[in-house]
């Protein structure tokens, strides 16, 4: 059976974290999940909502709020739609952009820059410039499609599936133009 259904968590090696069992056993009730999901990801989600709050209190507040969520919504993670770790992650940044969205309510267009420049330099952000003029200049550069839909997963937070849905295209389509709009966004700015 599941080796997350005892009753304490076992030894696991860093490479064979299962999160999806981590995620069943939080929906079965079972708090060692949760806490080994928080003590495994905790000050990497952090930096995550850090980059998009931009306030160390808040974007710990928030941390707190998106495990909060992660608990109390593991019932609804579907193995077949997705990995995990990759559902915890848009569970904490999601929690983040609606946190700056409440306090800001409207995001400047700078901000759509800095967001869509942060998502291009990942991980080298030292490597590329970061100034507004040139990534506007870059985005003036993808067609419509691919401008939108990097804007759409990066500014405005929606996943693969929400934006598919808004542009009736097929996912598929939308996964392509999105790597394709970062990749020549990367190439741009370098």
């Amino acid at each position: 059976m599941d080796q997350l259904t005892s009753a304490a968590p076992p030894e696991r090696r860093p490479d064979d974290f299962d999160y999806e069992a981590a995620l069943e056993a939080c929906a079965r009730g079972e708090r060692f999940a949760l806490k080994a999901l928080y003590e495994r990801e905790s000050r990497w989600l952090l930096a995550v909502i850090l980059r998009i709050v931009r306030d160390r209190e808040q974007a710990e507040d928030v941390l707190q709020e998106a495990f909060m969520q992660v608990w109390q919504r593991a019932g609804s993670f579907q193995r077949e739609l997705g990995s995990g770790r990759g559902w915890i992650y848009t569970v904490a940044r999601h929690r983040a952009l609606d946190e700056v969205r409440k306090v800001r309510h409207e995001v400047s267009l700078g901000d759509d820059f800095q967001a869509v420049a942060e998502a291009v330099a990942a991980p080298q952000a030292e490597d590329l410039p970061h100034d507004e003029a040139a990534l506007a200049h870059c985005l003036a550069q993808l067609d419509d499609p691919k401008r939108q839909c990097v804007i759409d997963a990066y500014v405005e937070g929606y996943t693969h599936d929400q934006i598919a849905a808004r542009l009736s295209k097929p996912i598929g389509t939308v996964k392509s133009w999105i790597r394709r709009g970062l990749l020549a966004l990367k190439e741009c700015l370098s």
